[in-house]
């Protein structure tokens, strides 16, 4: 049986666009622990936008 990776958790990318577009990434906290940013392409702004990382619920 596999072992879970417990140095990762899910975060959420959020779109800064306002359109409420995300994606689920991952990220290990004791090796990056600074907040996320990424331009990434939102398909309902249809442009590249800058998503910010939030917590996912």
């Amino acid at each position: 049986m596999a072992k879970k990776n417990k140095g990762s958790i899910k975060i959420k990318l959020e779109s800064t666009a306002g359109t409420g577009y995300f994606y689920v990434a991952k990220k290990n906290p004791k090796k990056i622990t600074h907040k996320l940013e990424f331009m990434k392409y939102d398909p309902r702004a249809r442009k590249h936008v800058l998503f910010k990382e939030t917590k996912l619920k």
